[in-house]
């Protein structure tokens, strides 16, 4: 994944036509697009492959399960055209190996701390084990709150030049700014950018906003 604008836009809406529609808009803004099962349960597979002409698509599939059957799902993703898949952590490292086995050329990110209030419940308990299989599995990178820079920081202290994506900002009240101050590579941006009147827009003041804190750094 090439990290040039550091945002990437959770595009988790369930309608085909208005989901190329934002990708197609935000596209010079953005690193990525990031699809999740709301999308790809409402418009098939087959919506990874329409979108992935805008350019890199993220599977946010959040695979879970026993290592043959996370195979066989980013196994799909790929042969769909994505360009990287985020799975768990907590099914232990031979599931997140057998998912970096499968993806082959495309990047596999670990979700390591989830970005609502509910994520210090269970993950935050326990993400830097989750961090620590990430790097011996060979992932490509982790997923960390944004919600929560501090936790971001120390979890690039555990990765090293692994790279961080970090979602919460915006509607869950992260600041752009932050988690890249903390150590992120790039924020993860949804609703305050696809719920927009002018989503290009949004995601160019995004952006901006994004370029003015590294100069600020």
């Amino acid at each position: 994944m090439r990290i040039a604008r550091r945002l990437v836009l959770a595009l988790d809406v369930t309608d085909a036509r208005l989901a190329a529609s934002i990708a197609e808009a935000t596209r010079g803004h953005v690193d990525a697009v990031k699809v999740g099962w709301p999308l790809v349960l409402a418009a098939g597979l087959g919506i990874v492959s329409d979108l992935s002409r805008h350019g890199y698509i993220l599977c946010d599939f959040k695979v879970a399960d026993i290592p043959n059957t996370n195979r066989l799902i980013v196994e799909q993703a790929v042969a769909a055209g994505a360009g990287g898949i985020i799975c768990q952590g907590f099914p232990g490292e031979d599931s997140v190996r057998a998912c970096v086995d499968a993806a082959g050329r495309a990047d596999v990110f670990v979700l390591t701390e989830m970005s609502h209030p509910g994520g210090v419940e269970f993950t935050a308990k326990h993400a830097e084990d989750f961090a620590r299989i990430a790097m011996r599995a060979g992932a490509s990178g982790i997923i960390a709150p944004a919600t929560r820079p501090e936790r971001v920081k120390a979890l690039r202290a555990i990765v090293g030049d692994l790279l961080i994506l970090t979602p919460g900002v915006g509607a869950q009240g992260g600041s752009p700014a932050a988690p890249l101050l903390a150590g992120a590579d790039a924020i993860i941006v949804g609703r305050a950018i696809y719920e927009a009147e002018r989503p290009a827009e949004a995601a160019e003041g995004l952006a901006r906003e994004i370029a003015s804190a590294r100069r600020s750094a």
